[in-house]
């Protein structure tokens, strides 16, 4: 359960960042000439959904304490996100994490203390939101960095949140993610193209989230 400071500091971050920017979804591909992964990285292939571990809360909690005792107070917000947030959700068995910084822009703010507890960085993304991921090996995590000012995390909180409260939503999507990584793996695609493949089912449930946020009529 988040502290009560916690989750304060997440309904300020939505109500200061404008509800069409929540609500956009992008798929704009990276600048010319640009990509995402830092030189020796690329996506990952032979994606793997498994059913729900009971488990993932207390692994997040773990990683959790670990990344508040490296950054203090640069640590503005850590938010468990992604399937392996939500209960009875099958999942990749990664641990998603949203790490909300000052300036996810300014890495050496934060990267060298995650570099420490044995994060790698492998994507930057500057022309979008200023993202950055940070991959731990064990636990097994993507670590996303943001800015307060990114309306990302605010998607996924309000995601996360929507699909523990509604099963029937979390149980379609849970087929959708199976089928997608059926199909990718039997492709021989990596993670962004399953991703693609059960993305029509997530914006379904992206958009009743955002009706009953009042986000959109």
């Amino acid at each position: 359960m988040r502290a009560a400071g916690t989750v304060d500091r997440m309904l300020d971050r939505q109500r200061r960042i404008p509800a069409a920017a929540i609500v956009e979804h992008h798929d704009d591909p990276p600048p010319p000439g640009e990509t995402p992964w830092v030189e020796g990285y690329a996506p990952t292939t032979a994606v793997r959904v498994v059913d729900a571990d009971p488990g993932w809360p207390a692994v997040f909690a773990a990683l959790e304490r670990r990344i508040r005792d490296a950054l203090g107070e640069r640590a503005l917000a850590i938010e468990h996100v992604g399937s392996t947030s939500v209960a009875g959700l099958a999942a990749k068995p990664v641990i998603d994490v949203d790490l909300i910084v000052a300036d996810s822009a300014d890495e050496t703010a934060w990267l060298p203390p995650l570099g420490a507890l044995g994060g790698v960085l492998v994507i930057r993304e500057p022309w979008w939101q200023q993202h950055r991921v940070v991959r731990f090996a064990d636990p097994v995590a993507n670590v996303h960095v943001f800015g307060p000012d990114a309306p990302e995390p605010v998607r996924h909180v309000i995601l996360r949140d929507w699909l523990r409260a509604h099963p029937a939503d979390r149980d379609r999507y849970a087929a959708a993610k199976r089928e997608a990584a059926d199909a990718a793996r039997a492709h021989g695609e990596h993670v962004m193209q399953y991703n693609a493949r059960k993305q029509s089912v997530i914006r379904e449930v992206y958009a009743r989230a955002f009706a009953a946020a009042g986000l959109i009529a």
